[in-house]
């Protein structure tokens, strides 16, 4: 608050007829007091560079979450260097805003936005060469067809899924449940099409059936007509009477048949 100096004056008054010379003491009026708010200065928001490194970081869990998901990890490169910009010190994101119909491949460009807030700071456009990196099954040795995954010279490697251009068998896959359906070369990842559910049961084969009917159950022997996995249904004929039905195969001795 600002304290203003009080100047006294004498104030000397004529006499008039008859009467007395007066003198009195006045002061000059204080200046009005400014309200605190006019005197408080106004704060500037703090601010900082963005890096590329911080927009790559952005940019990558960004398109992470939105467009590669459980694909793998993604890792970005940006083609074009990025020009550092001013931005608030808090409250920064990014949008993406464009990205090519086949989304992130090997080589693309990605449109975003970034924001402070809810106030968008500007559109920008960046080139950048993507890896989406996962681990996979791959032929250590040549592999044959009909083979067990589970007894198959194979092993789980790191490698860029972008570069393949079918889908693949991921290293997460249960490999006792698979077999191979066409030969492998040594040192090539195990694509979808390389493999089949494993065959437990060939044609020819006898094992139990099992007949359910509500709560009854009874068991007899069949023999398998075709070539089955787990899960699938196969033909199968009564041993004495000849009877031909379906069953679903349960294990590699068991087939269930419902009446």
């Amino acid at each position: 608050m600002r304290i203003f100096p009080v100047l006294a004056f004498l104030v000397f008054t004529l006499p008039t007829r008859g009467g007395f010379a007066t003198l009195s003491l006045a002061s000059e009026p204080s200046a009005p007091a400014l309200p605190t708010e006019a005197m408080e200065q106004p704060s500037v928001p703090k601010s900082r560079v963005l890096g590329e490194s911080e927009l790559k970081a952005m940019l990558t869990a960004a398109l992470q979450r939105e467009h590669v998901r459980e694909l793998g990890e993604l890792e970005l490169t940006f083609v074009r260097s990025w020009s550092p910009i001013t931005v608030p010190d808090s409250g920064l994101t990014v949008k993406i805003v464009e990205l090519p119909t086949l989304g992130v491949t090997a080589n693309f460009i990605v449109g975003f936005e970034l924001f402070a807030g809810e106030k968008s700071l500007g559109r920008w456009q960046m080139p950048l060469k993507a890896r989406v990196w996962r681990d996979v099954w791959v032929a250590r040795t040549p592999l044959r067809h009909g083979e067990p995954l589970a007894n198959a010279d194979c092993v789980r490697e790191r490698r860029d899924v972008l570069t393949l251009r079918e889908p693949y068998i991921a290293g997460d896959a249960d490999e006792t449940t698979l077999e191979l359906a066409e030969d492998v070369p040594a040192g090539m990842p195990l694509l979808a099409r390389s493999v089949r559910p494993r065959t437990v049961v060939h044609r020819g084969q006898v094992v139990e059936a099992i007949l359910r009917d509500g709560s009854m159950a009874v068991a007899l022997k069949a023999e398998v007509l075709e070539n089955g996995a787990i899960g699938q249904q196969v033909r199968v004929r009564n041993v004495q009477s000849k009877r031909e039905f379906r069953g679903k195969v349960e294990s590699e001795a068991t087939i269930s048949v419902s009446l």
